[in-house]
């Protein structure tokens, strides 16, 4: 089984390429900050991942991606290899994304929605507060 799911912040905006050929294919290449669950003095307190997105996926992160923003990321590992201009064999290691979306809100990652505000009561315990008479426009009773 290769399946990996990462939660980070994009380091920069990724990158977008085409494929050639008669059906060009979106290619977006961006690398995620992962935090370490456990850090040592003196080491660094993330791992720095690269991501390749094809078509759809890549199309998203063109539009919707930016540096900055945290997202949640599933997809498999895949490792290459290419010779450099110097002649020597470098070893490539990527996340090939099947599936990508946001790990916060607009608000929380600095975005601004147009000035509308969204509020959330947070209790503290991971639940939002549901107002009440509303009980009519949930789906569940």
């Amino acid at each position: 089984m290769n399946k990996v799911i990462l939660m980070g912040r994009l380091t920069r905006d990724p990158e977008m390429r085409y494929s050639q050929g008669e059906k060009s294919t979106a290619i977006a290449r961006y690398t995620l900050a992962v935090e370490r669950k456990f850090k040592r003095d003196g080491d660094a307190s993330a791992d720095f991942i690269n991501c390749v997105a094809f078509g759809k996926l890549g199309e998203f992160a063109e539009k919707y991606l930016h540096k900055g923003i945290k997202i949640a990321v599933a997809g498999r590992i895949q490792t290459g290899s290419y010779t450099n201009n110097d002649g020597q064999k470098v070893y490539t290691t990527d996340v090939v994304v099947e599936e990508q979306e946001f790990a916060e809100s607009k608000n929380s990652s600095g975005g601004n929605n147009g000035g509308a505000s969204q509020q959330s009561s947070n209790v503290g315990d991971g639940f939002m507060n549901i107002p009440d008479g509303i009980d009519e426009e949930l789906p569940f009773n």
